[in-house]
């Protein structure tokens, strides 16, 4: 999908500016600029900020129209996960059907340098997953932990946090946040 392409048919439809979606935002008229031109790829917490701005989540963002998948589906093939990739952090939600939802469910995959941006994320609800592979450091409030295959982690959403993967191999996560802010 074309982040930038994307965002600037969204902004349109709702009748904003680009000034006007900055202002709502909470960043500067050139970082929407950036991204709608793809000079930018935003981070996901930059991402979620601006979408913000509209409102709308990361799942409304990347959802093709015309899903027909549906509520009443059960079984998910992995290529038919909602990829709500952002950057080179790469995260895949079950249940693309469910658009009115109480739970994210989201395969994520963190190549070597990647994060899920400078500013800490801090959302309502809870927070949980196991790394299934490699290794990855998650910052929560002040404290840093290093994940190693098989370790999980859960906490309350509203603490700041950060997923960085600074060592060389990727690593993949699974992971869970109530209520769904995807």
């Amino acid at each position: 999908m074309d982040v930038g392409v994307r965002l600037q048919s969204i902004r349109k439809l709702k009748g904003l500016s680009q000034r006007e979606l900055a202002k709502r935002a909470g960043v500067t008229n050139s970082t929407i600029s950036m991204i709608e031109k793809n000079s930018v790829s935003p981070s996901i917490s930059s991402l979620k900020k601006v979408l913000a701005g509209i409102p709308m989540s990361l799942v409304e963002f990347f959802s093709v129209d015309g899903d027909d998948s549906g509520p009443g589906k059960v079984v998910y093939k992995a290529e038919e996960l909602t990829d709500l990739s952002s950057g080179s952090v790469t995260m895949r939600l079950v249940g693309k059907g469910y658009q009115v939802r109480a739970l994210a469910f989201l395969d994520e995959t963190y190549p070597p340098g990647s994060d899920t941006g400078k500013e800490m994320l801090n959302h309502e609800g809870e927070e949980a997953g196991m790394l299934i592979s490699g290794r990855l450091e998650l910052t929560v409030g002040d404290e840093k932990y290093i994940l190693e295959s098989g370790d999980s982690y859960y906490f309350e959403s509203s603490h700041p946090h950060r997923f960085r993967n600074p060592f060389d191999q990727p690593a993949r996560l699974i992971s869970a946040t109530t209520p769904a802010n995807f």
